[in-house]
């Protein structure tokens, strides 16, 4: 049986800037990747107080996590992006990055911008949870 990924916006619901409100995927199996961080492989931080280079790191994580499952950022059914900011425009700003960046079609499917007071990293400023449908 083929996967199948359906996104959708009820009309009911306000217009979105690229994102949409409902994913629904059947059948299949799922893979949830832990936040995805603004560090190199030898685990330092990337891009201390420049919060673009760290967006930068955490697609290119991403897109070196994604093929070792299989999957694509096209695949990725949910994403939560959190940003250390309580400046709207820094939250547009991270969204506009990350849909330009390598792994920008993980994000035309349900996602989730939140404005945080802190990372779980010294200088941390922005990471990326995923979740994706994996394809047959």
């Amino acid at each position: 049986m083929t996967m199948k990924i359906s996104r959708f916006n009820p009309d009911q619901l306000h217009q979105t800037p690229g994102y949409h409100h409902v994913t629904v995927v059947t059948p299949g199996r799922m893979a949830f990747l832990a936040g995805q961080c603004p560090l190199d492989p030898t685990g330092t931080l990337v891009g201390l107080d420049d919060l673009n280079a760290q967006i930068d790191q955490v697609a290119a994580n991403a897109l070196t996590a994604l093929p070792a499952i299989g999957a694509e950022p096209k695949h990725v059914v949910r994403s939560v992006i959190y940003v250390v900011t309580q400046d709207r425009e820094d939250l547009a700003e991270a969204w506009r990055r990350l849909n330009d960046s390598v792994i920008g079609p993980a994000f035309t499917t349900a996602s989730t911008l939140l404005g945080v007071a802190q990372l779980g990293f010294s200088g941390q400023l922005v990471e990326v949870d995923l979740t994706v449908a994996l394809p047959d």
